[in-house]
């Protein structure tokens, strides 16, 4: 397990990227747009917040892109 990805800071890197490119908001328009706490996007984008499932939803529907686009990263060390 020690040499698992950190997935949540793969998410997180890969949610920043999307929200940057399809919108160019701040994770403060984002959060505001989806519902969501800044805080939590903040958290989220950082790797220190497991999302769920529902919230992914959430933010791919706000930045109008799949579910899935959100998880498809790659660590950089493979």
């Amino acid at each position: 397990m020690e040499n698992d990805p950190d997935v949540c800071a793969l998410f997180g890197k890969k949610l920043s990227a999307l929200r940057k490119e399809k919108k160019s908001w701040s994770q403060e328009k984002l959060a505001y747009e989806s519902g969501l706490a800044r805080s939590y996007v903040s958290g989220v984008e950082r790797g220190i917040r497991n999302i769920s499932l529902k919230n992914i939803c959430k933010l791919a529907d706000t930045l109008e892109i799949a579910p899935a686009e959100l998880l498809i990263f790659f660590d950089e060390n493979n």
